[in-house]
């Protein structure tokens, strides 16, 4: 391991600190992306692998003109986003710790999973990617493999805690589905699957707007990285009376590395963007923080410290099936939300007469971007005071 090679060669112990690598695989993971990402760019601009927002954008947001002017912007900046997180991980990360383990498997998947969509938009003509039932199938996959060798190794290594549900707001309550045999296995891997591929979903349905999933996903991943240190210190879950998971901080080094690729990403990622992530780069960002919430227990408080995220995801999958069922009627202005506040200000939908209106003073992209970050760091700094609330 790195860190150990950095200990022989230097005679200290402070390269095994795990809040010294936490911030050294943030630095690490951030150079590497500022690093990569030019010439990845270069490349991507070369070989003209570019958006074609005709297949990604709504037609409300076409009809205003707003998608057009990213046309042809270089995608597939997950490569390079992904490629740094990893990279990081491998260095600064103890590789014998079956939480960073899985946690690399998973990565590795779901990016798998988005370079196939990705490659099939641009190659293909009039191609959207993959179908959704094939995306999720690709992505379910992954994530029951992952999940199942936790189970395995929960299982057969005496660890069947890791197989327990924690409530928030309640002190020394727990579901333990390990005793509930076979069915209890059944449902710890269901629930667990929708946490990790929602997550992976919602972070891909809120890659819209320059910026918005990179800088969600830092905020995020932040309060998750928290989480999964404070786990796995026996001192600090005794006085903050919450589960106690053994060898869980390790992965706060994998959260480290995920922020400080998600700020390198951001640098080109930012308005205007020069690259767009990418579902190469969305879908694995997102099941790595539906994995983080599950290493650290905090599998029923991912909704609140995912807000964005949340709320996102459920405007398309709302508006999709009131759509249908209605006979073309509509919830929200535009789904996702972030395009209804980008085009009218508004989440709910409008009158005609009202969207007319509103239409002529509309949010700057910038302005709904910067407001979602806000309301995400509010809801991750929430989160976090449930530390204490039991």
């Amino acid at each position: 391991m790195f860190p150990a090679l950095l200990e022989e060669l230097f005679g200290t112990s402070l390269f095994g600190y795990i809040s010294f690598r936490v911030a050294a695989a943030a630095m690490t993971a951030f150079a590497l992306a500022l690093w990569t990402g030019a010439p990845v760019i270069r490349w991507l601009r070369a070989h003209k692998v570019g958006e074609d927002v005709t297949k990604t954008d709504s037609a409300d947001l076409a009809k205003h003109g707003d998608a057009m002017g990213k046309q042809n912007t270089p995608t597939m900046g997950g490569s390079f986003l992904i490629g740094s997180l990893l990279a990081s991980v491998l260095l600064w990360a103890r590789l014998d710790n079956i939480h960073v383990v899985l946690a690399v498997l998973l990565t590795v998947g779901l990016a798998a999973v988005g370079f196939v969509d990705d490659y099939k938009k641009l190659t293909i003509p009039k191609c959207k990617g993959l179908s959704r039932s094939a995306k999720l199938l690709g992505q379910s996959v992954v994530t029951l493999g992952v999940i199942g060798a936790f189970v395995f190794y929960a299982h057969y290594s005496g660890r069947d805690t890791l197989l327990t549900l924690y409530p928030p707001f309640l002190k020394n309550s727990a579901i333990d589905l390990a005793q509930w045999g076979a069915f209890g296995i059944l449902i710890f891997v269901g629930f667990q699957w929708l946490v990790v591929a929602g997550s992976s979903n919602a972070v891909n349905i809120t890659d819209g707007l320059d910026g918005l999933a990179a800088g969600c996903t830092l905020i995020s991943g932040l309060a998750l990285m928290i989480f999964c240190y404070v786990t796995g210190r026996a001192d600090w879950t005794e006085y903050l009376a919450i589960p106690h998971v053994k060898a869980a901080s390790e992965m706060a080094v994998v959260g480290g590395a995920m922020c400080g690729a998600c700020l390198g990403f951001l640098w080109y990622n930012a308005f205007p963007a020069r690259v767009f992530m990418g579902d190469s780069g969305s879908l694995p960002l997102g099941g790595l923080l539906g994995w983080m919430a599950v290493v650290a227990k905090q599998e029923l408080v991912l909704p609140l410290i995912a807000l964005v995220f949340v709320a996102e995801l459920s405007s398309s999958w709302i508006q999709q099936i009131y759509y249908k069922r209605s006979g073309g009627k509509r919830i929200f202005t535009v789904a996702p939300l972030h395009h209804g506040l980008q085009l009218y200000g508004a989440i709910f939908e409008l009158p005609a007469e009202v969207k007319a209106q509103r239409a002529a003073h509309r949010w700057h992209e910038v302005t709904v971007t910067t407001r979602l970050w806000i309301v995400c760091a509010l809801c991750a700094t929430a989160s976090l005071a449930l530390l204490k609330v039991r």
